[in-house]
């Protein structure tokens, strides 16, 4: 059980990370970020979860609905100057809490 709560905890639970990693390198609609999440981080987060988490992200200002993609039905989100310094804060703290753990054993 502990190890289900550590996975839980960093891929759902963090989900804003996944997509601000993926949107930095290109902006992209929901199903798109729901694919790429699974084929790229090997987990599986619900549709419904990523776009509440996208509505929870734009209305912080970590992400914007994109002005330069025009497509029918479809709303890209691109990552905002804010984002950007969210994910390397969040980049580092995940770096150094690495670190401290498994240190003695590289």
């Amino acid at each position: 059980m502990a190890y289900e709560r550590l996975v839980k905890k960093l891929t759902k639970e963090n989900l804003w990370l996944y997509i601000l990693k993926l949107l930095k390198e290109r902006p992209m609609y929901g199903k798109e970020i729901v694919r790429e999440i699974q084929k790229r981080f090997d987990f599986s987060p619900a549709m419904i979860t990523v776009y509440v988490v996208l509505y929870k992200m734009e209305k912080e200002g970590l992400i914007r609905k994109s002005r330069s993609i025009k497509s029918e039905g479809k709303i890209y989100y691109e990552l905002t100057k804010k984002g950007e310094e969210l994910f390397e804060k969040g980049r580092t703290f995940i770096k150094r809490t690495y670190e401290v753990l498994f240190e003695e054993e590289l």
